[in-house]
């Protein structure tokens, strides 16, 4: 073969090699995983199957965890893997996986975290280590539930699922657990739609404004004088409440306000005048005025008098927004979703407000009557009326015939619900409590005299008021009804609610918040206290909140917050750790005890019983004495008030017999917790004072897998193991050794405390 020929297959043999080799090493696809934070949690990811990684000292943060092995959905995913061991304090990559709801989830103790128990949830997941199976590629993004859901679905108004890491994927309608590389496919998003429509011109005057505060009758009379002269003003969304008042122009910059000073909102103006505080000195005041814009900010400034707290916005725990939608029984209207995006399709009102009239009645107005969602409601309502500068004469007296609409429709009465008004501004005022007023018919002149404070809108201090004054026996607090709040607030408070909101939920007390024309998100940066409405209501599922847009469409509302507030069904608040549960004392009657002691036992379960409220519809109590045998001395709601409750466990005699614990658990199960009721939380004390003869670990897994929340009280020569068995994880919480019966008494406290504890740590949504 001549050279030519060897040069030309040697440079074919390389060709074909370099071509080739790409095609021999297809390169597999790299897995990409998303970084999410410490509280997120798996009900806020709505993808059934997940890959993350999550940080470094999460642990340390305390997000709390719901279950353990299988996790409710409202878990933070990084302390749920540390608590399973997937990962350590030191962060990595975990695998989520989706599954349905349990009956129950069991608390414990594991890896530096603690994990609570929940009676149940709708959603769960599990973890497992970062190490996706050959083959399987997890979503390199996360697809979010809405923050936002509504109630109503629209035909036209659909917003895809977005995320936070990366650009958004399309969920799959029937998504499966991944077995096979994932492909995402981008939306199509359509090109933004840009308009040229311009904002509603509309020319307005001050209503009434020297009626309302001391500093409107100089700015009345200006505007008298001015009237006409004045350019006319674009305000942007509907002219109903844009133009209360006008804004005010400052050729000396704008004014600021101090640190700390709580910011009332401005109308629907111009971002450039929303900046303006509605808290301002004097001579700031006479400078605005003196300016050739003769309009101003719609929202009043307090009386020089009262003084301005300080505050600043706090956080919040984000909430589970995978089930934050209203309850489905009740319909809203788009009106009062809330979105500031939705259009008022009422008409213009603005000639009618600014010559201090009201708009005429719509056609389908009808006349308030008693409806059905009256019957059976027997409730003790306190209204909160908002009463500050802010909400001005006019919309004061559309809240006053609110509320006597409202008095109208609930047919106050003893036998059904009574009615108290609180106003606050700066301090709260009762203007009439529950038991002044017996019937809807005196209510509502009552209501028609009350004459507006002033003051800033001090919620905080009002919540705070109705809680040590309101609901008390002298004010007409009738105990069997349940307490609820009702707050109408004009915009947003200006103080701090969380803690007052909390002390009162946990007092039994409903809290409702009905927000006319609340921040928008420009103005959110001025609100003292963010998420204010989810701090304070009831819970957090929609059901105790009504936003609604605009002050004229306040008085279409009565309807459905009456509904709401007579729907003793879901007025879950009024059920405390004090007066929701089923308790069952187990009590070792064996020989070892001895009559002495055995009556120093009684004494503490009176002790304990003492600090509960009695009734069929509270809190029940029931008792089992066991040797070798057991004795049912007496049933759940067999003893329906506190005092003959009582003296039946003084009446208990002593039985003396052997210890056989395990018999006595599962006894109490059968003869006990198969009669409680489903809204009752379980609650067992054992109490021993030896060893068990029998295995208690069984009956006490039993009793736990069925939602019943174990302690164990022992005493002397009672095993530490068994008591620890017996006892509902964490066992530090649940489970409790003194060397003397004498010293039972001072475990009282701590046993109420962390029953209360454990009722209050459960999640509001």
């Amino acid at each position: 073969m001549s050279r030519p020929t060897l040069t030309a297959v040697f440079v074919a043999f390389l060709l074909t090699s370099s071509v080739a080799k790409p095609n021999a090493k297809d390169k597999k696809p790299k897995q990409v995983v998303p970084a999410i934070e410490c509280d997120m949690r798996a009900g806020k990811i709505n993808l059934p199957e997940f890959i993350v990684k999550c940080p470094a000292k999460c642990r340390e943060t305390k997000e709390k965890v719901y279950g353990t092995g299988v996790f409710a959905s409202i878990s933070s995913i990084c302390n749920a893997a540390i608590h399973n061991g997937v990962i350590t304090n030191s962060g990595g990559k975990v695998i989520v996986m989706k599954m349905g709801g349990q009956a129950t989830y069991k608390g414990s103790f594991a890896n530096g975290v603690r994990s609570l128990s929940l009676p149940n949830w709708r959603d769960s997941f599990s973890v497992s280590v970062g190490k996706p199976k050959k083959g399987v590629i997890y979503p390199s993004t996360l697809i979010f539930v809405p923050s936002r859901p509504t109630a109503e679905n629209t035909a036209d108004h659909k917003d895809p699922p977005h995320s936070t890491v990366s650009p958004a994927t399309e969920p799959s309608s029937t998504a499966a657990p991944p077995t096979t590389t994932h492909v995402t496919t981008p939306i199509a998003t359509a090109p933004p739609i840009t308009t040229s429509a311009t904002p509603r011109v509309t020319v307005h005057k001050v209503r009434e404004a020297g009626r309302s505060h001391p500093y409107f009758s100089s700015v009345a009379r200006q505007s008298q004088s001015t009237k006409g002269k004045g350019p006319t003003q674009a305000f942007r969304g509907s002219s109903v409440y844009a133009n209360r008042f006008s804004s005010r122009t400052n050729t000396a910059g704008v004014h600021r306000p101090e640190t700390g000073t709580p910011i009332r909102r401005q109308p629907h103006v111009s971002s450039a005048s929303a900046v303006f505080s509605r808290v301002q000195p004097q001579s700031e005041r006479k400078q605005h005025t003196a300016q050739s814009n003769p309009t101003f900010a719609r929202r009043d400034w307090p009386h020089p008098a009262f003084s301005r707290p300080d505050g600043s916005s706090g956080t919040r725990r984000p909430t589970d927004s995978s089930y934050s939608v209203p309850n489905t029984s009740y319909k809203w209207n788009r009106m009062s979703t809330g979105d500031p995006t939705v259009l008022d399709p009422r008409p213009d009102n603005t000639e009618y407000e600014q010559y201090g009239q009201y708009p005429p009645e719509p056609e389908d107005h009808k006349p308030l009557s008693e409806t059905g969602h009256t019957k059976d409601c027997k409730v003790d309502i306190a209204f909160l009326m908002d009463g500050s500068w802010s909400i001005g004469k006019r919309r004061f007296k559309i809240q006053k015939d609110f509320l006597v609409d409202v008095s109208q429709v609930i047919n106050v009465g003893v036998a059904g619900p009574m009615m108290g008004i609180i106003q606050y501004g700066d301090d709260p005022v009762t203007e009439f409590s529950l038991k002044q007023f017996s019937s809807s018919k005196d209510l509502k002149p009552a209501i028609s005299k009350i004459v507006q404070k002033g003051g800033l809108s001090n919620v905080g201090k009002a919540l705070s008021y109705i809680n040590k004054n309101f609901f008390s026996d002298a004010n007409g607090n009738r105990g069997g009804a349940p307490n609820v709040a009702v707050v109408l607030v004009d915009g947003w408070p200006t103080d701090k609610l969380e803690e007052a909101s909390r002390l009162a939920r946990e007092s039994g007390i409903n809290i409702f918040f009905v927000t006319i024309e609340g921040p928008d998100e420009n103005e959110k940066q001025n609100v003292v206290e963010t998420n204010f409405v989810e701090k304070a209501v009831c819970r957090t599922n929609g059901f105790f909140s009504l936003p609604i847009t605009s002050w004229f469409a306040l008085r279409k509302e009565v309807q459905s917050l009456v509904k709401r507030v007579c729907d003793t069904d879901h007025l879950v608040c009024s059920k405390t750790c004090l007066n929701a549960n089923d308790i069952a004392f187990v009590i070792d009657g064996s020989s070892s005890v001895g009559t002495g002691n055995f009556r120093t036992v009684l004494q503490f379960v009176a002790n304990v019983t003492q600090e509960f409220e009695i009734s069929d519809t509270d809190t029940r109590v029931g008792i089992i004495q066991y040797t070798y045998e057991q004795r049912l001395e007496f049933a759940f709601g067999q003893h329906n008030n506190k005092a003959d409750l009582l003296n039946a466990i003084k009446r208990i005699n002593y039985w003396s017999g052997g210890t056989s614990t395990g018999a006595a658990i599962t006894y109490a199960a059968d003869q006990l917790f198969s009669k409680s009721k489903p809204n009752k939380r379980k609650i067992m004390i054992v109490i021993t004072d030896g060893r068990s003869y029998d295995d208690v670990r069984a009956p006490a897994l039993a009793v736990h897998h069925k939602g019943v929340i174990a302690y164990s009280i022992g005493i002397a020569w009672a095993a530490q193991d068994e008591l620890e068995y017996i006892a509902t994880d964490p066992d530090r919480e649940h489970s409790f050794f003194v060397d003397e019966f004498d010293n039972l008494y001072k475990y009282v406290p701590k046993i109420i405390h962390n029953i209360c504890n454990e009722f209050n740590s459960q999640p509001r949504n």
